[in-house]
């Protein structure tokens, strides 16, 4: 299955101190119960491959940080290396939201800067909650480094 997107976005939420292009990748496979972005489940958008990635990112470049990958848990592997390329033609830092609890044997940590993981449960709540199960890392000298507390400090 090849990965799609809806949407992008200039954000600076969802990664601490970094200004990131957010690209949202539709056929979540996770559905959960309370998602703020149910019509990421469907099956739909624009392939998402170096090419349409590249043209998201050029027009940005020099003002963003960070590429933010908001989901692809149909297709890690391919997030994976959409995430690789990044670091090797833009030298940009990279991040994953996955929806799986557990990080997929399909990722490469030399590939990201950071990763979310965790499905959102709603009655534990979002990342900026103390109570949420979903973790935030930073990749630290190749093992995840939890920084959470940087969403709940806001």
């Amino acid at each position: 299955m090849a990965l799609k997107y809806y949407n992008y976005d200039i954000v600076f939420a969802e990664v601490p101190d970094e200004v990131s292009l957010a690209v949202n990748i539709t056929s979540c496979p996770n559905k959960c119960k309370g998602c703020h972005s149910p019509w990421l489940w469907d099956d739909e958008g624009l392939p998402l491959t170096e090419t349409s990635l590249q043209n998201l990112i050029e027009p940005y470049k020099e003002a963003i940080t960070c590429v933010c990958f908001m989901g692809g848990d149909i297709e890690p592997y391919a997030v994976n290396l959409l995430a690789k390329f990044v670091k090797e033609h833009f030298c940009k830092k990279t991040a994953w939201y996955s929806g799986k609890d557990i990080l997929s044997q399909d990722i490469s940590l030399q590939n990201f800067d950071y990763i979310k993981l965790g499905a959102y449960k709603q009655e534990l709540g979002p990342l900026k909650q103390k109570t949420s199960n979903q973790r935030f890392y930073a990749v630290v000298d190749g093992s995840l480094q939890d920084i959470t507390y940087k969403f709940q400090q806001r």
